[in-house]
């Protein structure tokens, strides 16, 4: 799984960690490749536009949470796509920095 898995192995000892993710699900917001540095989050901290690395069926996903209950979040892309509930102790880490496209 490569970045991810470096990300959820970081982020479980409590440490921040930059990634390059891949794909373009959140294309518009982090581009293919583009670096963005996560973040361990009290799963209760977490709220509607944040940009969440959580556990989602045998793997993880960087998803957008796009609506939010005391118990669950729900997870899509920035194209559009919606995956469903996800339960807030599935959330890995946060997005708190998207760094800058370098040419």
């Amino acid at each position: 799984m490569g970045w991810a898995t470096e990300a959820v192995q970081a982020l479980s000892r409590g440490s921040r960690v930059e990634v390059r993710p891949r794909g373009g699900s959140m294309r518009g917001r982090i581009e293919d490749n583009q670096r963005v540095t996560l973040s361990p989050v009290d799963p209760r901290d977490v709220q509607v536009d944040d940009i969440v690395l959580v556990r989602w069926r045998g793997g993880v996903l960087l998803h957008l949470v796009k609506r939010a209950t005391a118990e669950q979040l729900l997870i899509g892309n920035n194209v559009g796509r919606i995956n469903g509930w996800a339960p807030r102790r599935d959330v890995v880490g946060r997005v708190v920095h998207i760094h800058p496209l370098t040419t």
